[in-house]
């Protein structure tokens, strides 16, 4: 049984990292030939899109840097090992994307006071391209988003750039047919807000990780409830849950019990079912009532 876990999990890691490589390999060069229509046709929609999409090769970049990292072992001074790396990372990259944000706002606007006039036929054939491109890349990490905050970034990434590379493909025919060049930097307005509300969770959920809060999606008052369900367990104080990677949680707590008879069994029972509810490292401290009062007066 061992073995076979073991080996099901090396293909996971084998498939998330040629996922990465499959991800940053493709998308660097649609930015390539991206960035290089842009600037030949003068398009405020196209540089904006490869402006985005480099800031996406450099976040799976750092993704993929941090997923490395998580597997480095703990040392004498990083007890942890770099695990908290791939917290930060998931923080950088939200920064990353928001900076986007206002490049593309700023030069949107600029567009708006003096429209330029652009190809359309072209955006429409670099940005169809752009959805290809994208959507496989998103399909790649869609498996294990779930899992990991940083693979649900790139996932999120992905996810958004397919719907902004569709937004570019309507823009170009608008154009090719109208000529209502104010299209253009609409569309890079309606992106930036795109990419704005897909990062706004990201920034959330990897800055409250990186001060040690709770991570979302776990309830402390749930869990202090399923602690206290066991009949042996009479209290329990300075509770702490915090994340250590985007992957993997860690508890600490006090536990008041009657007697240490049975305290060996109770703490394995109880680690177990945080394991269950996604707690991978807990440090039980158990405590007699009497020691308990010596330290909070009762």
């Amino acid at each position: 049984m061992g073995h076979h876990h073991h080996n099901h999990h090396a293909h996971h890691i084998e498939n998330i990292n040629r996922a990465f490589i499959w991800g940053i390999g493709l998308n660097l060069a649609f930015v390539i030939v991206e960035a290089g229509a842009g600037l030949f046709l003068n398009s405020l929609a196209l540089l904006s899109d490869a402006g985005h999409n480099l800031s996406d090769v450099v976040s799976l970049i750092l993704a993929l840097l941090a997923y490395r990292l998580m597997k480095v072992k703990a040392s004498v001074n990083y007890t942890y090992g770099y695990k908290k790396s791939t917290i930060l990372v998931s923080l950088l990259n939200a920064i990353i994307l928001l900076v986007a944000v206002g490049v593309i706002f700023a030069e949107s606007i600029e567009k708006l006071k003096n429209p330029q006039p652009i190809e359309g036929d072209t955006i429409a054939w670099v940005a169809g391209i752009g959805i290809f491109i994208n959507a496989f890349t998103a399909w790649l990490f869609f498996k294990d988003r779930k899992h990991d905050l940083n693979i649900k970034g790139a996932y999120l990434h992905m996810a958004a750039d397919t719907l902004v590379s569709i937004g570019v493909l309507f823009s170009g025919i608008i154009i090719q047919h109208t000529h209502w060049y104010i299209i253009d930097p609409i569309i890079g307005i309606i992106v930036a807000f795109v990419i704005l509300i897909s990062t706004w969770n990201l920034l959330h959920d990897s800055l409250r990780l990186s001060l040690d809060g709770v991570p979302v999606g776990i309830d402390p008052e749930q869990i202090k409830s399923l602690l206290l369900k066991d009949d042996r367990v009479k209290e329990i104080h300075h509770l702490h849950i915090w994340a250590i990677s985007t992957t993997q949680n860690a508890l600490t707590a006090h536990i008041v019990i009657d007697s240490f008879s049975d305290s060996q069994d109770l703490k394995n029972q109880i680690k177990e079912a945080l394991k269950k509810a996604n707690i991978q490292h807990a440090t039980l401290e158990m405590e007699l009532p009497e020691e308990h009062c010596e330290e909070n007066c009762c």
